[in-house]
């Protein structure tokens, strides 16, 4: 088979294995962490990169921060803090659903901004529960309810996974991209500046459109609050330990806003992880049980792709053919581009997760900015937070696996809301990105 005009040999291996693993990825042949084994061995055999370079891509700092942030959530959730997020929530919302929703899906951002929204669904899940098992027993009385409050778990969770560098992988591999192929550096303060906004306006839109879609049979449940209320109250005050969580939290926080960007993230979340380590506060079969290091394997496999994508020129090639193909419709560049690369990606990660997607399109969707001209900080930015648009399907991402593990909620309920979410989302990020972000420095 001939090499396309453009194209070298390495580039056309390199984009064989990126189609190949997209199919693994959807089809599942194999388990998904078996298909990020194959990606490296197909790199070293294609010849595309030698063992040592596909080694040192698998454990980039990226790979590492996204391991050092699951083990700091699998402490906080070893903690069970669950019970005291839910505490403090229903102390500030009162017994009224509207209130309550708001409550979920504001705490459940915030929390997931700095400690991933797999980690947040794991503890917030029981409290939504608690609530649903204590309103009645009959789930017909409930349905609309019960699918409210779950949601609000789960959508809050994906709303906060675009916050920070930690609050998820498709935020780490973006950053290790940026390094990687310009030498932008991007810290934790700034990402925050270009991603909080979205937040802001998503937590308040979102609650509307789920009471909206979800209308509950009742407006306040507030047996149901008492008695949740009652069971933590027999938990007591907040022990030693719990401080303990809390403070060693915020101090990786404050190093990872401090230091991050010279020592790298991962090392930095590395100093928290063993603070735990050396306080008691999480064993290591805790952290090895709490972890799936499988979706480790996936992440760091589509970053090696990826950065391999990047130098063969497959990346660049692949760029200038996907603008001559949408060149036609007029959306090559400016705003209808970035549009298109955010429909793209929210297409793919509804398939596959997020943090591979990102792994395979940041390449792809960063040359194309560099040779429109367009910034890529925002195209960058686009496609991390488009990963996380994803709302209609279940398996899109842990927190929508979680809370559907529930029982209580149907597939079809995922897509009663999610297509109202993906719209308004789509407009506002492209809003911003258009706007605000050129005011900042995109």
């Amino acid at each position: 088979m001939p090499t396309p005009e453009g194209l070298s040999i390495m580039g056309m291996r390199a984009i064989v294995i990126m189609v190949v693993s997209i199919i693994f990825f959807i089809t599942e042949p194999l388990p998904l962490p078996g298909v990020a084994l194959l990606i490296a061995v197909a790199e070293v055999i294609s010849g595309i990169a030698g063992p040592t370079e596909t080694a040192r891509s698998f454990m980039s700092d990226s790979v590492f921060f996204i391991i050092g942030s699951l083990m700091i959530a699998a402490t906080v959730v070893k903690q069970k803090m669950d019970k005291r997020i839910a505490l403090y929530l229903l102390r500030l919302t009162g017994s009224g659903v509207g209130r309550i929703t708001f409550g979920l899906v504001a705490v459940s951002a915030l929390v997931s901004s700095f400690i991933g929204q797999h980690a947040v669904a794991a503890m917030m899940l029981p409290v939504g529960m608690t609530l649903i098992n204590m309103i009645s027993e009959d789930t017909s009385k409930k349905r609309n309810l019960s699918a409210l409050i779950l949601l609000s778990i789960a959508y809050g969770a994906l709303i906060g996974s675009n916050g920070t560098p930690s609050s998820g992988a498709s935020n780490a591999i973006m950053l290790n991209f940026w390094k990687e192929m310009f030498d932008v550096r991007i810290g934790y303060l700034k990402w925050m500046a270009y991603s909080y906004p979205l937040i802001l306006f998503q937590v308040p839109v979102f609650v509307w459109i789920l009471l909206k879609t979800f209308r509950p049979e009742v407006s306040e449940i507030p047996h149901a609050v008492e008695k949740l209320k009652e069971r933590i109250r027999k938990e007591g005050d907040m022990t030693p330990s719990e401080y303990w969580v809390i403070g060693i939290l915020l101090f990786t926080v404050i190093l990872w806003v401090a230091v991050g960007d010279r020592i790298g993230l991962g090392i930095t979340s590395f100093i928290g992880v063993s603070l735990y380590l050396m306080t008691g506060l999480v064993r290591w079969e805790d952290l090895n049980n709490g972890i799936n290091w499988g979706i480790i394997l996936i992440y760091a496999g589509s970053i090696s792709l990826g950065l391999n994508i990047k130098d063969t020129g497959a990346g660049e090639w692949m760029a200038k053919s996907f603008l001559e193909l949408i060149s036609p419709l007029g959306i090559d560049a400016g705003v209808p581009l970035l549009a298109a690369i955010s429909i793209l990606t929210i297409i793919l990660a509804s398939v596959i997760s997020s943090g591979a997607v990102v792994g395979l399109l940041g390449p792809i969707v960063l040359n194309m900015a560099q040779i429109t001209d367009k910034s890529i900080l925002a195209a960058g930015f686009v496609t991390a937070i488009s990963s996380s648009f994803a709302y209609m399907a279940v398996a899109a991402s842990p927190a929508c696996n979680i809370v559907y593990s529930s029982g209580y909620l149907k597939t079809s309920d995922f897509l009663r809301g999610g297509w109202k979410m993906i719209i308004v989302s789509i407009l506002f990020l492209i809003f911003m990105a258009s706007t605000y972000w050129r005011l900042i420095g995109a």
